[in-house]
């Protein structure tokens, strides 16, 4: 009997769900690569120790399952009660013994890869609501995953790195943060940047495109192709670019004449 694959034939789609199992497999690598008794030394995340990230990473898959039901049902499932209740699962999950905590996030995991695998050609484009409000089609449960899985894994702080991304992930999700900072800060709160990877042809202006009031594009150049004057273009690789961006630290992201790295603004 031939193995049972996912329903959906978008090669889009498929592509993305390739890229989340993919980031999955590689936070369980990082996850199984360390000791019990390292699971309570802190992460890359504030506040929070592997033992958190862990927690998290396990309870978003179950928050990710509850709306891909919703989309296949019509039931209304949403990811969290409320953000209290999110905050509260995180923490009693990260007091679990070492082994329950482990099969938490990894039986999570299967569940919503089966339950993406078995979802309907048509349940793809429902509207779902997620934890911050956004009502987005099910297929965004799949990018959602897919940061999470990804980044999280080096926040374990157990080797993970951003150098070990496919491209199209870090194009992806340097897009994904940019695109957040617009959204939440608007043109008026933006900062004047221009991200600049050293392995790709494209400059990532964080400014909407267009043109702005002083004649200079949203790249933050003029139209003689000069940085605007006031605009800080910031170059590294991709990966460094990402990294910094998600707040994971400005290591090989170079400033103007060697100045200061800025903070980036919050992402998420």
């Amino acid at each position: 009997m031939p193995a049972r694959t996912d329903r959906t034939t978008d090669p889009d789609l498929l592509a993305g769900l390739l890229l989340a199992r993919r980031g999955q497999a590689y936070f369980s690598r990082k996850l199984n690569e360390l000791r019990n008794d390292r699971l309570e030394a802190p992460s890359l995340v504030a506040g929070w120790t592997r033992r958190h990230v862990v927690a998290h990473v396990g309870l978003n898959a179950r928050a990710l399952t509850r709306l891909t039901e919703w989309a296949a049902t019509g039931v209304e499932t949403p990811m969290y009660a409320s953000p209290e209740e999110r905050d509260q699962e995180i923490e009693f999950a990260a007091t679990l013994p070492a082994r329950a905590l482990r099969n938490l996030c990894a039986h999570a995991a299967v569940h919503l890869s089966v339950e993406w695998r078995d979802l309907p050609e048509e349940a793809w484009r429902a509207p779902v609501r997620t934890a911050l409000g956004r009502v987005v089609p099910a297929s965004e449960t799949v990018w959602m995953r897919t940061r999470e899985v990804w980044v999280h894994a080096v926040d374990l702080d157990n080797g993970g790195s951003f150098d070990d991304f496919p491209p199209e992930l870090l194009d992806a999700l340097l897009a994904d943060v940019v695109g957040g900072w617009r959204r939440r800060l608007g043109p008026d709160g933006l900062p004047s940047l221009v991200l600049e990877p050293v392995d790709r042809e494209r400059a990532v202006p964080v400014a909407e495109p267009g043109t702005t009031a002083d004649g200079s594009t949203a790249d933050g150049t003029s139209s003689s192709g000069t940085v605007a004057l006031g605009t800080v273009a910031l170059r590294g690789t991709a990966a460094d670019l990402t990294r910094w961006a998600t707040g994971r630290g400005g290591a090989g992201v170079v400033a103007p004449n060697g100045g200061a790295v800025p903070a980036p603004p919050r992402w998420l």
